[in-house]
């Protein structure tokens, strides 16, 4: 009896340290999850390799990815390009694909780079990188100063532009010569966690739910410093950051209308992904994404933007498609279908995650425009 008893125990203590250690493993592996990592590749983009890189056209490994369709940019260490619509007529092999090369911005690409394709076509600032001038500005936010660029134009309507999971301030750039064109003022922000901004008081992302805050006190610069109202264009969690701001801010009433491009609404399935990108075993998973919705707040009694379509209250356009595996296109779809009075959802095919504009940058702006123009 005594050794089935001290069996029993070494069993019990064994279950016990293996849960311990599997909690254990789980709250690292969401602290991993949560940790901003501006300009990192998201999940689920392969790695590339470069075949061929001559004048105007490049052959990369074939792949989804690699055969998307539209502009993006090609990043690996020291190295940026951009690439833009697969050339139909060339003669592509049974595992590559041609790609028209609109341009090489930084390094070389040869033979052999193995690159990530990218939302991201511009590197630098706006004057570098599109030859427009701007203003480097720094926001007041209540953890402290948060970096911005500021691109003046005459309207007293502004746009301020927040980029998301994965993204810096350059990842805006790409709409900003539209909105160039539409002579609307541009304040490009960085917020908690980004470079040259503060960190969050625990080191970690909140999927918008802390954040917003720093893009009220935008909206705060922008109304001092001449805006008559601002409208808010998020990509990613800046998209989620944009509807807590509509829903909580003190100044919601100056919002006259929302730009969401890929909003996480399903924070659940993001922080899964987020968790598998890191290396978070299958088994784990699990444990990871509830140890990282308790981090962030994101508790099963949390409301979360737009949870509650009646409180929406400005004008919103969305663009979403069922190919983006971190933020799924459902609660979108739920979204726009619960307030037909305010909300237009425009489908977009075969584009991941943040990368709306890149498969189609004609007619991302076209329905930009349409939304835009009663709002000015």
């Amino acid at each position: 009896m005594r050794t089935a008893t001290a069996t029993a125990a070494a069993v019990t203590t064994s279950l016990l340290g293996a849960g311990a250690a599997a909690v254990a493993a789980g709250r690292y592996a969401a602290a991993a999850a949560l940790r901003p990592r501006p300009g990192q590749p998201l999940p689920g983009g392969p790695r590339l390799s470069v075949h061929r890189a001559t004048g105007d056209r490049v052959t990369l490994t074939r792949s989804l990815a690699s055969l998307a369709p539209g502009t993006h940019g090609l990043d690996a260490p020291g190295v940026h390009a951009v690439v833009g619509s697969v050339v139909e007529d060339a003669d592509h092999g049974p595992d590559t694909v041609v790609r028209r090369l609109l341009a090489v911005t930084h390094g070389r690409l040869g033979p052999g780079t193995r690159v990530t394709l990218t939302p991201r076509i511009h590197v630098g600032d706006p004057r570098t990188a599109l030859g427009l001038d701007h203003a480097d500005v720094d926001v007041p936010g209540e953890l402290g100063a948060l970096p911005a660029w500021f691109v003046p134009e005459v309207r007293d309507t502004w746009v301020i532009a927040v980029h998301g999971l994965g993204g810096t301030r350059e990842n805006p750039m790409a709409v900003m010569p539209f909105l160039r064109r539409m002579r609307l003022p541009v304040l490009d922000l960085a917020y908690r966690g980004d470079l040259g901004a503060p960190d969050s008081p625990d080191g970690l992302g909140h999927l918008g739910a802390s954040e917003w805050r720093d893009l009220d006190a935008a909206i705060r610069y922008a109304l001092r410093y001449g805006a008559r109202n601002v409208v808010l264009h998020g990509w990613s969690t800046g998209a989620t950051m944009a509807l807590y701001a509509a829903e909580r801010s003190a100044l919601a009433d100056r919002i006259a209308g929302l730009v969401l491009d890929s909003p996480v609404l399903d924070w659940h399935t993001t922080l899964r992904g987020l968790a598998a990108s890191r290396g978070t075993p299958a088994a784990l998973l699990p444990l990871a994404v509830r140890a990282a919705e308790s981090r962030a707040g994101l508790r099963a009694d949390h409301r979360g933007p737009g949870a509650d379509p009646g409180a929406l209250r400005v004008p919103a356009l969305v663009f979403h498609g069922p190919d983006d595996t971190l933020a799924p296109w459902g609660p979108s779809r739920r979204f726009a279908a619960a307030r037909p009075d305010l909300v237009t959802l425009h489908t977009v095919p075969r584009a991941g995650h943040g990368a709306m504009w890149n498969a189609d940058p004609a007619a991302y702006e076209e329905r930009l425009r349409r939304f835009l123009t009663p709002l000015l």
